[in-house]
Parts: C-alpha cells; sequence; structure tokens
C-alpha cells in the first residue's frame, strides 16, 4: 500500500480523515460544504482504500466486509479473518510447538 500513496496506508492505520474545527474550546466536524481542496484530498483517501481492497476481494470475503463504513474497519476484519485474533495466534503458535516438540 505504500507504493500507491502514504494517504492510503495512513487511512487503514487512523481511520478516514475528517476535517474538524474548533469551537469555544471543542473540536467538531466541519460540515462538507467548507471542507477545503486539502480537507477533500484527505477524505478521498479512505474512499480510494476501500476501493483497492475490495477490488481484490473474492465473493464471500466482499459479503463479510460489505457493511463497513471505513477502510480501517474493512482492513480489521479482514486481519482478523485471515490472521485471527491474539489468542487464536496463541494458541496455533503453542500447537505448532508442541508438534514440534513431539516430533
Amino acid at each position: 500500500m505504500h507504493s500507491t500513496d502514504k494517504g492510503i496506508w495512513e487511512a487503514i492505520e487512523n481511520g478516514p480523515f475528517i476535517p474538524q474545527v474548533k469551537n469555544d474550546d471543542v473540536f467538531v466536524d466541519k460540515p462538507s460544504s467548507e471542507w477545503t481542496e486539502a480537507d477533500n484530498k484527505k477524505a478521498k483517501f479512505d474512499w480510494i482504500t476501500k476501493n483497492i481492497i475490495t477490488s481484490a476481494l473474492s465473493c464471500d470475503e466482499f459479503f463479510r466486509v460489505s457493511q463497513c463504513t471505513s477502510a480501517k474497519e474493512l482492513w480489521d476484519i479482514l486481519e482478523v479473518i485471515h490472521e485471527g485474533t491474539n489468542d487464536v495466534k496463541r494458541a496455533r503458535k503453542h500447537a505448532l510447538i508442541q508438534e514440534y516438540e513431539l516430533f
């Protein structure tokens, strides 16, 4: 993903970019009608990233993540599907160690 654009990987790691403004010492989402060209460009990375990832998925995988609203959410679900949770990874590791020791 780094080879396409750094903004794409940031969308996966940090979630979608949502422009904000400061109102009375509190940050609130900026209305889309007030977004600058730079805001639009940064926000677009999430859409581009979702498109890239979903284009590479099989039908079964696509249906598992089709309801995701951000590239980060989509990536996190695919990561669990393909790698498992930390508990699953730990159990696999212990099973492989035990299998090796029995060999």
